[in-house]
């Protein structure tokens, strides 16, 4: 094992396997994932901050086994904060779990060495003693059903701003990666998990009786040629993949957020919306900067 140490914001720490493939298709390395990290730190550890950090983690690469990864990782070092909750996410009972924080880019680069490419956080941050505190945002995956897309999916996605414009709440579309679309709304966490995903469904539910296009019922049967909001993505317990994570797939897609302009022109035009890339977000991130981040502050 190729292993070497590097010093990064004060931290020294063991990296390793920097030409290990981990996207076959483009044969993109572990190192390109670190750089690629590195690069987008600024504005990815923003949206990390105060999050419990789930990982899916790729040792061997994205066409081998993956596994995902709650708890600390074994031999973490003392410096990676942490944070420890109920196994349900915001509320009680059961056993605990003991994610990390990331609160900076050796605590990124850590992870990534480990070959967790993708990382999924809550809607709801914990506070300075590391309790969950109530939701500040409110999340809508939209998920279509072939031979649905992402054309399809930026159309619904205007009608999900439309309704959340009418509530008075700002909202920032991402192209996730995979197959779909998320749309984030800001919200001022003063409304619980439950109240939250009610709220999303109740959003869903109105849709899918005034569009035939809309599917809010989880039953995947009927999502064919639909686009399926996912609502339950605002229970407390569940993740959502973070803007600028990358993704497990064949090729190092992202979770890339979008403006407004380009959902509208992806709407109108089959051909003009399609997944990004790491090399695509990293530069958008250099000529325009965190666009989620703008986008949800309003």
């Amino acid at each position: 094992m190729s292993e070497l140490r590097v010093e990064v914001g004060g931290r020294t720490l063991r990296i390793s396997n920097l030409d290990k493939v981990l996207y076959p298709a483009t044969g993109t390395t572990k190192g390109e994932v670190l750089h690629y990290y590195a690069q987008v730190a600024t504005v990815l550890l923003p949206h990390l901050a105060d999050r419990a950090v789930t990982r899916i983690r790729w040792p061997n690469g994205t066409s081998e086994a993956q596994f995902f990864e709650k708890n600390l990782p074994s031999g973490a070092p003392s410096w990676l904060r942490s944070v420890t909750v109920p196994s349900s996410g915001s509320r009680g009972g059961g056993d605990s779990i003991s994610y990390p924080l990331v609160d900076d880019l050796a605590g990124l680069t850590y992870l990534a060495n480990l070959a967790s490419l993708e990382l999924h956080v809550h809607q709801w941050r914990v506070d300075g003693k590391g309790r969950p505190k109530k939701p500040d945002r409110l999340v809508v995956d939209l998920d279509p059903g072939p031979p649905a897309g992402l054309h399809e999916c930026a159309q619904v996605a205007l009608l999900v701003r439309e309704r959340l414009e009418a509530l008075g709440v700002h909202s920032a579309p991402v192209t996730s990666g995979s197959k779909g679309l998320h749309l984030y709304a800001a919200l001022p966490g003063r409304a619980g998990a439950d109240e939250v995903r009610d709220q999303a469904q109740e959003i869903a539910r109105a849709l899918a009786k005034d569009h035939d296009l809309v599917q809010w019922r989880m039953t995947k049967a009927l999502r064919g040629g639909k686009v399926f909001l996912d609502w339950s993505q605002n229970t407390a317990a569940k993740t959502t993949i973070s803007p600028y994570s990358l993704r497990g797939r064949q090729a190092p897609y992202v979770a890339a957020p979008r403006s407004w302009d380009e959902i509208e022109e992806g709407a109108d035009d089959p051909e003009a919306l399609e997944q990004l890339t790491l090399a695509d977000v990293v530069e958008r991130v250099e000529s325009r900067g965190d666009l989620f981040g703008e986008l949800l502050a309003g």
